[in-house]
Parts: structure tokens; sequence; C-alpha cells
């Protein structure tokens, strides 16, 4: 089968070009492409013509296979040029594709210690991510592989395999520290792996997490004090997995048993004292006890003899150790089942194109000598979203208006229930669809362009009737017309039979369905407009005396006023219902952004209570190993994060 083919007609069928372009990208980086479908049907489908004739359903399932096919293998998803990290567009294109909530894991640690090997088990394959069989690093910058997640139906599993640590061939490990800062940025689970035990050596070289406050900002402008407190990194860092490969020991203390999350817990105990060697001691502990919310470790035997080691990727499970395959099993099997979707303060659900931009802005900010900043990442990305929310919310205002709405509609009102009800849709969807709309600067801009909208759709209404009850006028009296042309009412007795006939064309005008709320203005003009006619055939009709005609133009006149009287009436009815249809408008906004912030508020002050129990636990802990100081610090956030949690919430519209 002609691949391009094939893609051509699933694209005229569904109408999206999305994933040929990533095919295209995945043959610049993989060097070929595989057809999902089997040699049989490759042979008996050459033919493009044969696509008219197939089911849209057949068609949508081989595009779906086409999606889980589309990264057959891992891609870079940020260069490490050795000068400065750069976002590879090929890669974000990819990662855009990828409409499903995320779930991120991210892998760091120094170099030839078996991190690949752990992420492309997670991708149920033995080859991806690059191995490498010699001291060199392999992996440069961060790659990605973005896979169906095995137990999360509608979820996407991307994985981040980063470059080792602390290569010796880099020279300058000044990027080290931004991989380890992005990788913690961009995912839900952050995976730190070594070698052997948890030692000072170990806590030494993840040196890097005692940087993170000096790499990374959770909030534009920091507190009073300039400081920001662990609670501002606690609600967005990821949960940390610590994975000890070649581990030797036994996992006991004083003769007694213990598990991996214990041996974990033991070794980040803080040492009394005040000297620069406990200093440093403690300060990496302290670290990951404040910064991450939940913590689990796990341990791996050797997985086989030292000279297979280079050989891993082509050694079944029955070459390998089999408590080390057993071990990997339940490392997998946890990930799968335990890490969260990656999300953004107020629940935030992460998407790949919503990854993408906070991959772009955080490298972005790293290349301008700016340190990335979580709330200035969150608010960029809410701008692009929230403006696209306002497209969204206006494409299905028109596109519902457009089906309901036949004009010109009888009266003013119906139109603008139908207003109301399409215009209820828009405000829903954009509420469900924006975010962090700071001053409601975006839901402002949906009114001011759903109220012009309103407006647009009222002048089409009167034209549209205008055009109806004109074009009804003109059949209707144009033979009239014709006849007072033809002289038939300049007679004796005509005016008489002239207004009858007036009179008669009036009723058959009036009875006359889908003219609009312009019916009566239209024919009061149009009767105005042959004032001069009708006076005309008045005063030729020598059968009336001067006083009968006298009596014949007040009437005229009476029943204009009335008329005129009548319409004003109906202006001010009009004028009325547009006000209070403004009024509904502005109580529909206000009760829809009212529930947001209800639904947004309840969400935060879940993530806080989830934070203050965090810290609570960590100040227990801290009192119980004797550490009143850093307790006493400590308490002073939990205070600080108990006022905000009870910091009343208002609108403002």
């Amino acid at each position: 089968l002609n691949i391009s083919h094939w893609l051509l007609g699933i694209e005229k069928y569904l109408g999206s070009a999305e994933n040929l372009e990533i095919w295209k990208v995945q043959r610049r980086w993989t060097g070929e492409i595989e057809d999902p479908r089997s040699s049989e049907r490759r042979r008996s489908n050459r033919n493009h013509s044969t696509y008219p004739r197939r089911k849209k359903k057949r068609l949508r399932n081989t595009l779906n296979m086409a999606s889980e096919m589309v990264m057959p293998a891992p891609v870079c998803l940020i260069e490490n040029t050795g000068k400065q990290l750069v976002a590879n567009q090929e890669a974000l294109k990819i990662l855009s594709a990828h409409k499903n909530p995320l779930v991120v894991i991210a892998i760091v640690g120094l170099y030839r210690t078996g991190k690949s090997y752990l992420m492309n088990k997670l991708a149920g394959k033995n080859k991806g991510f690059s191995l490498g069989s010699t001291v060199q690093s392999h992996t440069k910058g961060i790659w990605m592989w973005c896979v169906p997640h095995p137990e999360k139906p509608n979820h996407t599993l991307v994985l981040l395999d980063t470059e080792g640590l602390g290569d010796v061939e880099k020279g300058n490990n000044q990027n080290d520290s931004w991989i380890f800062a992005l990788a913690i940025l961009l995912s839900s689970t952050f995976v730190y792996n070594s070698m052997g035990t948890i030692n000072q050596q170990a806590m030494d070289q993840l040196h890097y997490v005692t940087e993170l406050s000096d790499r990374i900002r959770a909030k534009s402008s920091p507190n009073a004090n300039g400081i920001e407190d662990s609670a501002d990194f606690m609600s967005f860092f990821p949960d940390f997995v610590w994975t000890l490969r070649d581990f030797s020991l036994d996992l006991e203390v004083n003769g007694l048993p213990i598990t991996a999350d214990e041996y974990l817990e033991n070794s980040l105990k803080l040492k009394r004292g005040t000297t620069e060697s406990d200093h440093n001691f403690n300060l990496p502990r302290l670290c990951i006890r404040k910064f991450f919310p939940k913590k689990k470790c796990f341990i791996f035997d050797r997985p086989t003899h030292r000279k297979k080691l280079g050989q891993l990727e082509t050694l079944h499970d029955n070459e390998l150790d089999s408590e080390f395959v057993q071990q990997t099993a339940v490392f997998c099997s946890y990930i799968f089942s335990n890490s969260k979707t990656k999300t953004l303060s107020g629940g935030i659900k992460v998407n790949g194109p919503r990854l993408e931009n906070l991959v772009l802005t955080y490298v972005n900010a790293i290349s301008s000598g700016e340190l990335p900043c979580m709330e200035n990442a969150v608010l960029a990305l809410a701008q692009i979203e929230n403006a696209a929310a306002v497209q969204k919310a206006i494409a299905h205002y028109d596109q519902e208006m457009s089906q309901r709405v036949q004009l010109p509609t009888e009266t003013l009102q119906e139109l603008l229930h139908l207003h109301q009800a399409c215009e209820k849709e828009a405000i829903e969807l954009f509420m469900n669809s924006s975010f962090k709309d700071v001053d409601h600067l975006f839901q402002k801009d949906l009114g001011a362009q759903l109220e012009k909208k309103r407006d647009d759709f009222c002048k089409q209404n009167q034209q549209a009737s205008t055009d109806r009850c004109s074009d009804l006028l003109k059949d209707i009296f144009s033979p009239l017309e014709e006849a007072v042309k033809q002289g038939v009412y300049s007679k004796p007795r005509g005016y008489r039979l002239f207004i009858q006939k007036m009179q008669e064309l009036k009723r058959e005008y009036l009875q006359k369905p889908g003219k609009g709320i312009q019916a009566e203005e239209v024919l009061q003009e149009y009767l105005k407009s042959k004032e001069s006619m009708t006076d005309a055939i008045l005063q030729t009709d020598q059968t009336l005396t001067e006083k009968e005609k006298e009596i014949e133009v007040e009437r005229v006149k009476a029943e204009s006023a009335q008329a005129a009287t009548k319409a004003l009436e109906e202006m001010q009815i009009k004028n009325q219902q547009m006000m209070e249809q403004k009024e509904r408008s502005y109580q529909e906004h206000v009760k829809q952004l009212t529930e947001k912030m209800e639904r947004d508020r309840s969400q935060l002050l879940e993530e806080q209570k989830r934070t203050l129990t965090c810290k609570l636990q960590e100040q227990a802990h801290l009192l119980k190993e004797g550490f009143q100081k850093e307790s006493k610090q400590l308490h002073n956030e939990i205070e600080n994060l108990r006022r905000n949690m009870a910091r009343p919430r208002t609108v403002c519209v």
C-alpha cells in the first residue's frame, strides 16, 4: 500500500492533516514508517479509488490504529546543544497531537545507571530509549515517548528520559541543574535513579534538589519577607520515587525487616548539630522532605552478570535475575496504578497542547536568563487557552443560532429567548474551557461579543422582516396601484370603493404569516407614502360634499395618529424587552462565574488541605527528631497556609 494514498484517504474523509504531519515527523526521526495493516490488506487495497466505498467508522478505526503507532520510538523533546537547551519543534508537534490528559513520568540520575531500561519497560518495550553499553552518556537532553496508558483509558503516558547527570565529558554541568529542574516542572511523577544504597555520597550527588529554590519560582511575586515557602513548591511538585539499582544490602534495622519506603524514611532523617558538615548533611534531606508531597522507594538487584549488562535490550526475562524481573514488574505496576494525571494549580488537567506550551515557556525563560516561574507559565497558558475558549464559545453560539433561528421571527421576544438559550450554552462552554481568567477579562470580552451578536441578529431580524413585508405589500397592493393609474377609482363613489378595497387588502396583508416584527411599521409607512394618492381620489369624488371630505381627512389623520401612538408603545415595549434581556444576560454571567469560582475554590481548598496535611506530618517528624528551629519555621508556613485557606473570595464582573 502506498502510505501517502492511505493517509490521504483518511484525511479526505475525516478532515484532519494532523496525523499526516505526525507521520511525516516520525519518518524524519525514525527513517521509516510501519503500515499497521497486514500484507494481505496492503495487496488488496492498492487502488486509492476504493476509499469512497468504505464506511467512515472503518476509517476512524484505522486512524485510531495510526494514532497508537504514532510514536514507534522516542524523540528528543529538549535538545542540549552544550551551550543552551532548545525545544525541538517537530517533537512539540507530536506532543500537541495528544489531546487526552497526560500522565508524565520523568527519570533523572547519574549517567550509566540504567534509567533508560526502566523507561523502556514502562513503554512495554525492550528497545526504545538508548541504553548504551559503555561509560559514555548516551541520552542527551530530554527525550520523550508518548504511549497509550495501559491502565487509564483515554489517557496518554508520557515518558521523559533525561541525559545522565555528572557526565565528565560535558565539562560544564550548568545544564544538568536545568534538566533536573525541567524534569520536575514537566512531570507528575519524578523518578530519581541511583546506584547502590542511600548514603552521603548518594545525597551529595542529589545536590540539584538543594538548588531548586534558586532555579524555580513558584510565584511571580514572593511573600512579604521575599521568601517562597515550601507550600508554594509542594502545590505543583510531582510525586518523588527513588529507584536504587544494584542494591545489595538486607532491608532491616536492628535485626528487624523494613520496607523500601521505611528505608527511604530512615535515610532522610536529619542529624543534630550546627556545623557546616551537619548543614550539608541535612540540606538535601530537608529539601526532599519539604518539597515533595509523596515519596516512594524501590530497590533492584543487579539484573545479570556484569559482562551481559550491555545486552539488556536483547535478553529475555528468563535470562535475567528473577528477583530483578519481579522488582521491575512491581515498579511498573506502581507507576501505572499510582502516578497521577499531570495537573496545574486549580486541578487543571494537562494535555498535549498544554504541555507543549509549558515546555516552550520554561525553555524560553531559561534561554533568556530568567528563572522558570510556575505561576507565569500557567498565566501564559491561560492567555492562549482563554482566547481560544472565547472563540470556541462564539463559534458554538453562531452555529446554534444559525440552526435554531428562522428570520424573521414573529416577535422580538422569540428571538431574545433563542439568544438567551444559545448564550447560556456559550457561557457554559467558555467556563468549562477557561481558567485563571485574571480580572475576568476574557469573560468580559465574551460578553461584549455576545451582546454585539445579539444586536446584529436583532438588526438582521428587523431587516428580514422589513424585506418580507415590503415584498408582501408589493404583491398585494400592486394591482390596486395599477387600477388607480388606470383611473378606475377616479369616478363618482370611487373613493368609497377605493377605501373598501384598501381595507380588504390590509386584512389580507395582516393575515399573512411570517411577516416578523416590522409588519405594522412597514404597513404604516406604505400607507403614509400613498396619502397623496388617497387624497387625490377623495378630492375628485364629486359625490362627496366638502363637509364629508373634511370629515374623511380628519378620520385619516386620526388613524395615522393612532398608528403612531401604537408604534411608539411597541417601541417602548421592545426597549423594555432589550433591557430585561441585558439584565438576564448579566445575571447569567454572574451565576455561572459564581459557580465556577465555587468549584475552583473547592479544588484549591482540597489542594491546600493535602499540602497542610503533609506539612503537619513533617512538623510532627521534626519535633520528634528534636529540630525545634526547623519546626518553628514550618509552623509559620502552616499558619500562612491556614490564613490563605480562610481568605474569602468575592465575585466582581
